[in-house]
């Protein structure tokens, strides 16, 4: 069975790219640009990981992440946030993600880090 991963990005480009690189990897993934649905959409996917992009037109990852870090069936789900912001002074992990990748990353980097986030799990 295929792990299942869900992707939320509001750059449709970013989105669609990830999708690719994902499915080419052989997992099966879930895109949405839905900031506000993602919870719902996640309880319904039951994904083995989630990848958050940061910075949202309408939300924060990093308070997403919260918010599946203390859901009490998505807490044990390995969340990774990417960012361009990354040398913002923001602390990523004190959101309780899994790891971060910085924007832009490479096919290699993503997907090393998505295999390591589930072999951990």
């Amino acid at each position: 069975m295929l792990k299942r991963i869900l992707v939320l990005d509001d750059n449709m480009d970013i989105l669609e790219v990830v999708h690719e690189i994902l499915t080419y990897e052989n997992f099966e993934v879930k895109s949405t640009s839905d900031s506000k649905s993602i919870i719902d959409i996640a309880e319904n996917y039951n994904p083995d990981l989630i990848i958050l992009d940061y910075r949202l037109l309408d939300d924060n990852g990093g308070e997403i992440c919260r918010n599946f870090k203390s859901h009490k069936i998505m807490h044990r789900v390995p969340v990774i946030i990417f960012s361009a912001y990354l040398n913002k002074n923001v602390d990523f992990m004190s959101f309780g993600c899994d790891a971060v990748i910085a924007k832009p990353f490479s096919i290699d980097e993503l997907v090393d880090t998505v295999n390591q986030c589930l072999r951990l799990n």
